[in-house]
């Protein structure tokens, strides 16, 4: 009796290993109390914070994480780096193959908020240099306690290895040519030794920071082997994003007065409130072209002039509304500031009294973008809300990755970013 007990023991380790190893890691905030959370490239101009969060191997400026404890006291938080796949489960790699240092971390840089109604504790970590490119997940958790995970990142270390081109075109489906944009890729893989392009490269694009609607290139159309290239140029829609509208934005830098796309702003002893003007579709027109962040926010607060905008801004309850018949389709408040419409705010719900959808959401004064869009299978559909134009400015991502013979990971060979026209705020 027990070693059978014994054995079932063993075989639910062993399937909860499993589970662990097959599980694909996200971006996700685990705790209320944790905002704004934010990891990019260290930079020197005001907006750095907007970039997406890839570097070099061999990169000076590391990668930075911002982020806001709602709380009276600091807590004790330590970070710990996982390498993952190019589908993004962690990889077969141990610790010390990419690590010259142990794996845990102290978040030690933080700073108390400066006369804030809603009082915060704002973090600062610098990530460690790393020795192996490709996909990576920080988890940050408490005490020692790595079960207690308050949030994890995605981010991405690319070496120069194979020469990678892209470029965006209209698409190869007449039908699509007014809405959507085609990304053709190239890659010259003769710096790698390659015995099977098809089976040990993989290409994947995205738009504007996004992984729920990123792409994989399983296939090339065109293969070269003598000179070693491969061509990415489907005629099939695999590799056409659907361009989109530019986004919504709303200016809460401002608590003594409204902002742009703000109705009103109330301003109490402990809480601040604000409700955004009400949102209509956006007529099936002509292509209106004016500045936006792509979906991403900037934190800044025009209240306190030449302070500092990570600890002097305000908290406050912003309300966003959208004026449409109700409908039985489920509708969400899509970007950044919403982790891409997973975060459980992300919902809007109908008001019977106003005949409009609303959700709110505690968001840090800043620039804000946002879309609306219908869930349908799974996917988010902005198209009815928002149109779609080809002429849209939007910013794109290609990543290689290269699985050597016998090896335990997936090297990221080659990066690139594009925003042609680039229009940013």
């Amino acid at each position: 009796m027990k070693t059978k007990f014994f054995f079932l023991c063993f075989l639910l380790n062993i399937a909860a290993i499993f589970q662990l190893f097959a599980q694909q890691l996200e971006d996700k905030v685990y705790k209320d109390h944790i905002q704004s959370v934010r990891l990019f490239p260290a930079g020197e101009t005001f907006d750095a914070s907007l970039d997406a969060p890839v570097i070099s191997i061999r990169a000076l400026t590391p990668l930075v994480l911002l982020f806001d404890d709602l709380a009276f006291d600091p807590e004790l938080y330590r970070a710990r780096l996982i390498h993952c796949d190019a589908n993004w489960q962690r990889s077969q790699l141990k610790d010390n193959d990419f690590l010259t240092t142990f794996n845990e971390f102290n978040i030690q840089d933080y700073e108390y908020s400066v006369n804030t109604r809603i009082p915060y504790i704002h973090y600062r970590f610098e990530l460690p240099r790393v020795t192996k490119s490709g996909n990576y997940l920080i988890q940050v958790y408490r005490q020692s306690d790595e079960s207690d995970v308050i949030l994890s990142r995605r981010f991405m270390i690319y070496e120069e290895i194979f020469t990678v081109g892209a470029s965006i075109v209209p698409p190869s489906q007449t039908a699509n040519r007014q809405k959507s944009q085609q990304i053709n890729v190239i890659v010259n893989y003769s710096a790698g030794e390659v015995t099977n392009p098809a089976g040990q490269i993989k290409v994947q694009m995205r738009q504007n920071q996004r992984w729920d609607n990123a792409k994989f290139l399983s296939k090339p159309t065109f293969m070269n082997e003598s000179s070693k290239v491969l061509r990415y140029e489907s005629f099939d829609g695999s590799n056409t994003f659907d361009a989109g509208n530019e986004f919504r934005f709303v200016d809460l830098r401002f608590i003594r007065a409204n902002g742009v796309n703000v109705a009103n702003m109330r301003v109490e002893t402990d809480v601040i409130f604000a409700d955004g003007d009400i949102n209509k579709l956006r007529p099936e027109t002509v292509y209106s072209q004016y500045l936006d962040l792509n979906g991403q926010y900037l934190i800044e607060t025009m209240d306190r002039p030449g302070g500092n905008p990570e600890t002097e801004s305000e908290y406050m309850l912003m309300t966003f509304r959208l004026g449409v018949e109700q409908t039985s389709n489920p509708i969400y408040l899509l970007g950044s500031l919403t982790n891409w419409g997973k975060n459980p705010e992300a919902k809007m719900e109908w008001d019977p009294k106003m005949n409009v959808y609303t959700t709110s959401v505690l968001v840090k004064q800043g620039w804000y973008d946002y879309q609306y869009a219908y869930s349908v299978d799974g996917k988010f559909e902005p198209q009815h809300f928002e149109g779609s134009y080809f002429e849209t400015e939007n910013e794109y991502e290609v990543l290689v990755y290269f699985r050597n013979l016998g090896a335990r990971y997936d090297q990221l060979v080659g990066y690139i970013y594009m925003q042609p026209n680039r229009r940013r705020l």
